[in-house]
């Protein structure tokens, strides 16, 4: 018996919440969840997380408890989605397409937290009237062109609703 045909190694998974979808291609592992407003109890915004490792339970906005665990040839992104009151703010310009990455953008020094061998890139934007941070950390800065090549791919599976 042939079996020639596996569609959870060739198509990304889905996952979707309020305006924000991304297709988790195979060889990572995604989740969205939602931020509540202190005050009034409502969901107002959301961080999407995408790792090649597995996502832990317990993780920061920005990492914390998965990017400690990455290998050389492991990738972490994050998108956090800000308040309404910070689109098109100064530090959140108003771009025409979620960013992409170039080897030049990432620094150890723009880690959260440094940890050997890793860099990272933090880019503040508003797209689609809603202001986000994308943070980005590669496993190894050895690895950066591949790795970045990679952060790429699953990076264009994201798209937003305005």
């Amino acid at each position: 018996m042939s079996l020639d045909w596996f569609p959870e190694e060739i198509e990304p998974r889905p996952i979707e919440r309020n305006g924000v979808r991304v297709a988790v291609p195979p060889g990572w592992e995604g989740r969205i969840s939602q931020q509540l407003d202190s005050g009034e109890g409502e969901i107002t915004t959301q961080v999407v997380h995408a790792a090649t490792i597995p996502l832990t339970g317990q993780r920061a906005d920005y990492g914390g408890g998965v990017v400690e665990r990455l290998g050389r040839d492991d990738i972490f992104i994050s998108l956090v989605e800000f308040g309404p009151d910070e689109a098109d703010t100064a530090l959140f310009k108003t771009v025409d397409q979620l960013p992409s990455l170039d080897v030049a953008m990432f620094h150890r020094n723009q880690l959260q937290r440094r940890i050997r061998g890793q860099a990272g890139v933090q880019h503040f934007f508003t797209y689609e009237g809603r202001p986000f941070c994308l943070y980005v950390v590669l496993g190894s800065v050895a690895r950066a062109p591949e790795l970045v090549a990679k952060a790429n791919e699953m990076l264009a599976g994201i798209a937003v609703a305005p």
